[in-house]
Parts: structure tokens; C-alpha cells; sequence
């Protein structure tokens, strides 16, 4: 079966997280993402945290490609880069600000190699703006698009909220991006460049706590784990009381059918009747003795069984999942949200799979490359015929 993105070359430039979530992904929906990287240590995910090996951080995102070493300081190494330009559709990078034109590879060289290039960039800031200047990570694209700002307790400072969407937020907004260029060029027949700022994704994430800031002129509240401190949503302990035994769901007297399920649930009818709820008034006011009353039952259920009692009475509820949890969960790994792959120094683990099901392109998952695993790949067609090998290009410190 052809994958959706079968003939669809990517030069791929990225590091870290928010490029490389990107070309993951269109090496998962069928690109032939070639990565390039310095012959020195390649892409520092590879080493993050102090890892001795490839880290699990760089083969949960880079799945799916191959992996070429050039050394972008001599004047070789950028002709093989724009050899492979020659024969590419998109080009990536997220490298630091001014760091590709400053290395002689801005959009006007690569489109002057080849004119329906598509160079994809991603920037925490973006290449204008006051603040384009600046370097960014994950948490500091949440905190400039306002996620800092809407997540954590009523009383409490502004929190950095657990997933990077900052970085691969970011990436899928890249994606979509590159989809719409090369899509636009099936008309012009000309590349362009597609931009995404890390703030800028955030941004366009933000828009349902925007909706209370009453168009920016006043600060939107932070509100913890519940939607106004109504009762009857948040998290609620569960049995046997641990770490992270505890269920999330959305169920409050306003909700007539939700509410009817959960008083049905918690073996309390009664409820139904009680005149206090009928006031949104007064039930506002009794939040904690609801709550109380909802972890009373909670407590004797492990928070799958309180997730399957409440998802059947049509109450949207869910365990609190953590990594364990979702390595282990029967529906992740029927839905190949998990998945196994082959490693050929780390053997067989576990990684997270596609999250976009295609029912006519099925993904083969395959493990993140070894540094410079497909030199002689991919450079060998490059070189065919022109007398200089790949033994030669990594003895002049080319590869």
C-alpha cells in the first residue's frame, strides 16, 4: 500500500523537540525524511540529560528517518547539502536565530539549487517582531503565549503546564503549514517559506482562555482543575489513595442528565429532590459538601473502575493517566499509540506511536537512525560517478 506521502523528499535540519516532532510526522504519513546532522555528535537530543547512548527523549521523535553526518562548516559539505536540496521538496530547520543565513544556506541559496523548495522554519519568536531575537524552549513559549498564565490554582503563581506543547504544539502547526505549501505548489510550481513561531502557536492555542479576558483588557483567571470552581468538576482521590490515583470528570448540578447519572452512580437519589440544587445560587455555594460527597465515592474505586462506572452513565470522566499507566493501557496499544520497534544497539522497546489514522496509509514503525546510519544510503547516490567516496568524505572530516 503507498503511503499518503510516498515521493516526498525531506532535508530535514531540525534538533530538539519542535522541528523533529514535526518530521516525525511526515516520515510516519510516508515522506523520506533524511536528517542531517554534524558528524560530531549530531543532534544534541541525542545526548540530552547526560544519556550515554541515543536517549529515550531523541527516539521517541525521530522515528521513521534517515540519518546522514555533514559538516556544514566546510565548503563540501554545503555542496552535499544542496545536492540533496537539488532532489528535495522541503527543507526544515529550527536551528537558532540567523543561524542558517549566517551559515550561506538562507532561502535565496536553496531556491536558487532548486526553485520549488518549500523551507519550513520554526523560531521561538519568529525571523521579525521586537522579539525575534531571542532563543526559546518549551517553557518559554508557554509562558510568552499564555499558558503559564491560565494554568494553577485561583490563590496561586502562574504554573508551566506538564506536556511541551510549546515544542511540539509547535511542530504541528509546522506540519500543516508544509502540507499547504506543497499542496500550493501543485499550482505555482514555486516553494516558498513557511514560518511558525513558537509564541505564535501558543497563542492559537490560548484562544478558549482568551475568550475570558473580555478581548485583552483584563487577565484571565486561573482556575486549577475546574471550569469556575463548580462543583462536581475537578479531580477527586480515588482507591487505594496513591501518587496518581485519581479520576477527572465534569458532572455538576446545572448538567440535569450528568447530574441525574451521578447521583444514580453515588446511590443517591435523593439528591435528585434536594430543592438546593435547583438554585444555582445556593449549589455554587455548596461545593465543597458535593465534592465531599463525590470523593466519599470515588474513594472506593480504583480510578479505572470510576472512569468505566461514569463513561457508561454518559459522564465525561477519566483516570488521571500517568506514563506507566499509558505504556500499559489496552485501548493506547489497540489504537498503536504504543508501539514496538527494533533498535540495533537498544533492541526492542516501546515508543508512542501516530496519533493520525489514515485508513490508506498504515504506518510501519521503524526506530529512530543511528548518527550517520544512511551515509552510504544516501550520499552514494550523490556521488555516483564522480570518483570521491565515502571513505574520502570521512577522512577529510566532510562526514
Amino acid at each position: 500500500m503507498d503511503k499518503a506521502l510516498n515521493g516526498i523528499r525531506i532535508v530535514d535540519m531540525t534538533q530538539f523537540e519542535a522541528g523533529t516532532s514535526c518530521t516525525q510526522m511526515l516520515a510516519w504519513l510516508g515522506a523520506d525524511v533524511i536528517k542531517v546532522e554534524n558528524p560530531g555528535g549530531g543532534d544534541p537530543g541525542r545526548t540530552i540529560a547526560g544519556s550515554p547512548g541515543d536517549s529515550n527523549y531523541f527516539l521517541n521523535f525521530n522515528s521513521n528517518k534517515r540519518s546522514v553526518t555533514l559538516n556544514l562548516k566546510t565548503e563540501r559539505g554545503k555542496e552535499l547539502l544542496l545536492d540533496l536540496v537539488k532532489q528535495a521538496d522541503v527543507v526544515t530547520e529550527n536551528l537558532s536565530p540567523g543561524a542558517i543565513e549566517r551559515m550561506g544556506l538562507g532561502y535565496d541559496t536553496l531556491s536558487a539549487a532548486n526553485p520549488r523548495i518549500i523551507l519550513a522554519r520554526i523560531k521561538g519568536f519568529g525571523t521579525y517582531g521586537p522579539y525575534s531575537n531571542i532563543k526559546s524552549f518549551d517553557p518559554v513559549a508557554q509562558a510568552a503565549g499564555g499558558a503559564f498564565c491560565a494554568t494553577g490554582e485561583p490563590d496561586g503563581p502562574p504554573m508551566k503546564p506538564g506536556h511541551s506543547v510549546g515544542d511540539s504544539g509547535t511542530g504541528m502547526h509546522a506540519l500543516v503549514g508544509i502540507l499547504a505549501a506543497l499542496w500550493q505548489r501543485q499550482t505555482t510550481g514555486k516553494g516558498q517559506q513557511v514560518e511558525v513561531s513558537m509564541q505564535d502557536a501558543m497563542v492559537n492555542f490560548g484562544r478558549t482562555t482568551m475568550t475570558r479576558s473580555e478581548q485583552g483588557t483584563v487577565p484571565q483567571k486561573r482556575t486549577g482543575n475546574s471550569f469556575g470552581n463548580r462543583p462536581g468538576v475537578g479531580t477527586f482521590r480515588c482507591a487505594p489513595g496513591g501518587y496518581d490515583d485519581y479520576v477527572y470528570m465534569i458532572s455538576f448540578p446545572a448538567r440535569g442528565p450528568m447530574w441525574s447519572a451521578l447521583a444514580d452512580a453515588l446511590g443517591r437519589p435523593d439528591l435528585l429532590d434536594d430543592p438546593r440544587f435547583s438554585d444555582p445560587e445556593q449549589y455554587m455555594e455548596m461545593g465543597e459538601e458535593i465534592n465531599a460527597l463525590i470523593e466519599s465515592w470515588t474513594m472506593q474505586h480504583d480510578k479505572f473502575e470510576v472512569m468505566r462506572i461514569l463513561g457508561d452513565m454518559g459522564i465525561p470522566a477519566s483516570a488521571c493517566f500517568n506514563a506507566m499507566d499509558i505504556y500499559s493501557d489496552e485501548h493506547l496499544l489497540e489504537r498503536e499509540m504504543i508501539v514496538s520497534v527494533d533498535h540495533p544497539t537498544r533492541g526492542k522497546f516501546k515508543v508512542p506511536g501516530c496519533p493520525i489514522k489514515l485508513s490508506d496509509s498504515q504506518v510501519d514503525f521503524k526506530a529512530a537512525p543511528l548518527l550517520g546510519e544512511h551515509n552510504a544510503e544516501v550520499l552514494g547516490e550523490l556521488l555516483n560517478g564522480n570518483g570521491e567516496t565515502i571513505e574520502s568524505l570521512r577522512l577529510e572530516g566532510v562526514i
